[in-house]
């Protein structure tokens, strides 16, 4: 009989969190308004405001992370804006263009290590400032990064206070997706809070999806009046759920009991664990990710051999003979699995 493959390939393969689960059939047969309006939704917000320092905040819940990236983007820039990005940003690279669907340019600057830097927006927006033809060019309106970001590296406390003030210097808003949100918090390395990032950002989300829910984003601004109506505009894009309180469900327990800012910290350690057995191993890093995602180069031979075993996800070509994959682990990922891929990646 074949070796039953081991997952690693992304963070959003298992359902959801047992006390989510729990929780949706308690709930099953209540009656209750539509629309996120419901007394499980309004706890929910009261949750994620007493988190993020922030009880001025509106809080909405949608299903998902490019929906979410695709309609708040949409709803803070003027038809002559663009949105400010890394290369690597996800927004850039792996939405398939909601972005540009939406009416609106994705204007990509210089990163490092997928990082943008307060000098590189300021240097962009100077550029455009200073250019003669700036009347027939899109115009920057706002600033997008994630934390983590698309490698799984993490923005210092230093570097977020840098951007947000550039940003706020020339009035662009700073969104921030937090697709990942969770396993940034559970990062020994992270010094970023959620009340930090309600501070310095003007619209950020908190991921469900892959961080223990079924599904579901909370979107929190921290001043509401940056897009009036966004109530209204989640529905004209089709992205109002009806039985809202599905997600509200889902945020009010991983809200509860500190659930969210522990959820993922076994993903955390069980990623380092499988950072050690590549270097150990001789298979370099792409990027020194402090998070869940593990980027490193592999021979092509070892990686067909790899994946008899064990489920990655395919990155790039990186030469004649190489390839950068991914490893992901993810809040629901045991520690017995994880010491299995590493006798794996020992014997390659």
């Amino acid at each position: 009989m074949a070796q039953e493959q081991l997952h690693f390939a992304s963070d959003y393969q298992e359902g959801a969190h047992p006390r989510i689960l729990q929780r949706l059939i308690d709930t099953n047969l209540m009656q209750t308004p539509g629309y996120g309006t419901d007394e499980i939704c309004e706890s929910a917000r009261a949750r994620i405001r007493e988190a993020c320092a922030a009880p001025q905040a509106a809080v909405h819940f949608l299903t998902g992370g490019t929906q979410t990236n695709a309609i708040v983007i949409k709803a803070v820039l003027q038809p002559y804006q663009g949105v400010v990005s890394a290369v690597s940003g996800h927004v850039s690279v792996h939405e398939a263009g909601a972005i540009e669907a939406g009416g609106h340019k994705v204007m990509t600057i210089p990163s490092e290590s997928g990082k943008i830097s307060a000098a590189a927006v300021e240097q962009f927006v100077a550029d455009y400032e200073g250019d003669d033809n700036k009347a027939h060019m899109v115009m920057p309106g706002m600033v997008y990064l994630s934390q983590p970001n698309e490698f799984g590296v993490l923005y210092s406390l230093e570097e977020l206070t840098a951007i947000s003030n550039v940003c706020r210097r020339h009035h662009l808003p700073l969104f921030l997706d937090g697709a990942r949100l969770a396993y940034a918090l559970a990062c020994p390395e992270n010094d970023v809070s959620l009340a930090d990032i309600a501070r310095l950002c003007d619209v950020f989300y908190i991921g469900g999806t892959k961080c223990g829910a079924l599904l579901g984003e909370a979107v929190v601004l921290p001043n509401p009046d940056l897009i009036p109506h966004f109530f209204t505009i989640i529905k004209q894009n089709g992205a109002l759920l009806a039985k809202g309180r599905v997600l509200g469900i889902q945020f009010d327990e991983l809200f509860k009991d500190n659930l969210y800012a522990e959820l993922c910290k076994t993903a955390i350690d069980c990623a380092h664990r499988i950072k050690a057995a590549l270097q150990e191993a001789g298979l370099p890093l792409c990027f020194d990710s402090q998070t869940n995602q593990i980027f490193f180069i592999i021979d092509n031979e070892k990686m067909k051999k790899l994946g008899e075993k064990a489920v990655y996800n395919f990155g790039e070509k990186y030469d004649e003979s190489h390839s950068i994959i991914r490893f992901c682990t993810s809040w629901a990922t045991t520690v017995e699995n994880t010491e299995k891929l590493c006798e794996i990646i020992k014997s390659l």
